[in-house]
């Protein structure tokens, strides 16, 4: 073939299924082309931003904040002593009267900080469970580690009367635990999502035996300490409680959403994900301690709370109809549930001190027996 000639450009050949090397798997060309997950346009393994947005997701995200923070002015201006605007943000900025800047940053204030950094946290724990488990039951509340981290709490409390911290550490470490027993029991016959359900609801039953067995060798001045906290409470709640919660959340929720657009690959299934450059074992890994570290964090600070973890996830997906793992508006329902539920407790059975854990967890129940109803029709469809 005679070189070609000076100012004419030499034309690639057109690629054709023969051009590519003999025994190439199909699962290369398809992880060679471009792939749309979630508003990121997806190359292999990388991702970049796309131009195309979901409209509605971006919708229900602007909405769910604007309803948060109608739900924090209202949370900061009513109660026993009414306050207004302008004294709230007074008392916020430093320039507020003695008595408004102690009902706000003191009373107020810290409790709030708290739900919100719980809710977000609880919900951003069941979605992602809820993702790798592909059930909508995978809830660290269903599943036990919310158990598992009140026995690591419990321990703590009653036979080492240790500190916050100590509490803190105490269900870090005993909901790892619980999430590395039953990965291991599950392990051999494969981590599938109903083997890893019905195996945590197992291992969930004997923890709160084991949860009922150390009240009951307690003193009664620890069992009461400890009771108080199993029902879940947000009353009471300080600076520092806010501080723990507000920590774990600022260093664990951006690592989640950093590992939300593999958690929607992992979706997928195993094989698709692999062919789009994703390590799913390490993923499923790193998620699984991310939203067991949220759920412990949430518990130390206050209590098993129910029904968040299990719910919130699911209702922002409704909203933003979205395949998606949709973790940011998972995170804001949460805060949203958890911030009404408390203010709820607070306005509708006032001067009675009703624990949240409470409200959450009658509420739960119910829709818990909903959820179980629309599974079992959708089963016999």
């Amino acid at each position: 073939m005679p070189p070609p000639k000076a100012g004419h450009a030499v034309s690639p050949a057109p690629e054709t299924e023969t051009s590519a090397p003999a025994g190439a798997p199909a699962a290369r060309d398809r992880a060679a082309r471009p792939h749309v997950v979630s508003g990121r346009v997806v190359r292999g393994g990388r991702s970049g931003l796309s131009l195309r947005f979901h409209g509605r997701t971006l919708l229900v995200t602007v909405a769910l904040a604007a309803i948060l923070l109608a739900v924090m002015l209202v949370s900061l201006t009513t109660g026993d002593f009414t306050l207004s605007v302008p004294e709230v943000l007074g008392a916020l900025t430093g320039n507020g009267s003695g008595g408004a800047d102690f009902i706000v940053n003191t009373l107020r204030m810290p409790r709030l900080v708290t739900a919100l950094c719980v809710g977000a946290a609880l919900s951003v724990s069941g979605a992602v469970l809820q993702s790798l488990t592909r059930n909508p039951l995978g809830s660290p509340d269903i599943i036990g580690f919310t158990n598992g981290s009140a026995t690591g709490a419990l321990i703590v409390i009653v036979t080492l009367h240790g500190s916050m911290t100590q509490i803190v550490l105490g269900a870090l470490i005993g909901g790892l635990g619980t999430a590395l027993a039953v990965y291991l029991l599950v392990f051999r016959g494969g981590v599938q999502g109903f083997r890893l359900v019905v195996m945590g609801i197992g291992v969930s039953a004997l923890l709160l035996a084991v949860n009922s067995y150390l009240i009951t060798r307690a003193s009664w001045q620890e069992a009461l300490e400890a009771q108080s906290w199993l029902i879940g409470s947000l009353g009471n709640r300080t600076w520092d409680h806010a501080a723990a919660v507000g920590a774990a959340v600022a260093v664990l929720l951006p690592f989640a959403f950093l590992l939300g657009r593999r958690l929607t690959m992992v979706e997928m299934g195993d094989d698709t994900a692999t062919a789009l450059g994703v390590n799913v074992a390490r993923t499923r890994t790193a998620l699984l301690i991310v939203s067991v570290a949220l759920a412990a964090f949430a518990t130390a600070v206050t209590g098993p709370i129910f029904f968040i973890a299990l719910a919130a996830p699911q209702l922002s997906r409704k909203l933003i109809r979205s395949s998606g793992s949709g973790l940011v508006p998972a995170a804001l329902m949460g805060a949203v549930l958890l911030a009404v539920s408390d203010l709820a407790v607070q306005r509708l059975f006032s001067p009675a001190l009703l624990p949240v854990g409470t409200a959450t967890g009658t509420i739960g129940g119910l829709y818990l027996i909903w959820l179980l109803v629309s599974e079992s029709r959708k089963s016999r469809a």
